[in-house]
This record gives C-alpha cells, structure tokens and sequence, in this order.
C-alpha cells in the first residue's frame, strides 16, 4: 500500500472518531447538563443589576474592608516544611493582626487546595464581622442572622462543617445595607 493511501486512511478514521467523541456523545450530555443542571452547567453566574459579578463555584478576592474577606489565592502545592508558605501565612496572620483579629482561623491563612475555593468556615466569617459592623454601619445581630441566611451545612456540599459563599455573603450584605440606608417607607 502506498503512503498517500494509508494517509488517507488515517485521515478518515481521524475524522470518524472526532465526529464519534465529539458530536455524537459530547454535544448531547452538553446538551442534557443544561436541562438538568442549568445553572451549574453555565458556570453558576451570579448577576447584580444584569451584570454578571462571579460565579458562586470560583473565589473572588475581596479586599476591601466593607466586604467578607475570602481565602488567600495563589500557590496551592508548597510542602509545610517550604519557607515561602510559611513566610506567605506569617505575612497574612500579621495583615489580620492589623484588622484586630489574633487568631486567624485557618482558612484566612491558608490557600485551598484548588486556589479557589468560595466558601470560608463559620470561624472564619464571624472574625470579620465585629469589621464589618464598623465598616457597614448595621448591628451585630443583623449580621448574625445574615450569616445563618447564607450559611451552607455540610449536607449539601460534602464538607465536614457548615460553611459561607463569601461572593453569596457579600451580595446580601449590599442588599442589607442598602435596604438600611433607605430607612422605613410611608
């Protein structure tokens, strides 16, 4: 058999197991993902006021002092024996010293293993909130009963403890402080 023949071959078996892997199978699961699990499918967008603000399955950053504090991002894979990983926690548990909070837990410390996780724990949130209190003008009860709102138990994640969407947490405090900034109506 001649070469050009058995590259044509190769070519068309090449474009029969594409068609096969690609259009065949994977364009329908694509297409039943997005009847089954919309949302997820989509990459969980959040939207504000028709524009799109995060996604609740990927960490933002916040840094502002108005906002919930996420978990730091950034490199994932240093041994705990690496010095860069304890130079990056020490440098970080001095920034929270900073805000007034001596015990950071571990999460405010500490990467995920993905980098970008978007929850932190129960610990992790009420450390801010005396900060957001000041920085938000709004009770502490207030602020507990928005945490028990957005709190997610273990149940529906798989996780050990229950734990707060920082995106999820921060977008209802705009709404919080929005709504109390207007006042009472009539």
């Amino acid at each position: 058999m001649s070469f050009a023949v058995q590259f044509l071959r190769a070519a068309r078996l090449t474009l029969v197991l594409w068609l096969i892997t690609v259009v065949i199978i994977t364009v329908p699961m694509l297409g039943l993902a997005r009847l089954l699990a919309g949302a997820s499918a989509e990459g969980s967008l959040v939207s504000r006021q028709g524009v799109v603000v995060g996604s609740r399955l990927i960490g933002q950053q916040f840094s502002s002092g108005r906002y919930l504090n996420s978990r730091p991002m950034g490199e994932t894979s240093l041994a705990a024996a690496n010095p860069r990983l304890q130079q990056r926690v020490a440098a970080a548990a001095d920034a929270w010293h900073q805000l007034g909070i001596s015990r950071p837990a571990a999460d405010l410390l500490l990467a995920s293993a993905s980098g970008a996780d978007p929850h932190i724990s129960l610990e992790a949130v009420r450390e801010q909130l005396p900060r957001l209190v000041q920085e938000r003008g709004v009770t502490l009860s207030q602020l507990e009963v928005l945490l028990k709102q957005n709190q997610e138990s273990p149940i529906t994640l798989r996780t050990i403890r229950p734990v707060v969407n920082v995106l999820g947490f921060n977008l209802a405090l705009d709404r919080l402080t929005a709504a109390s900034s207007e006042g009472p109506k009539g």
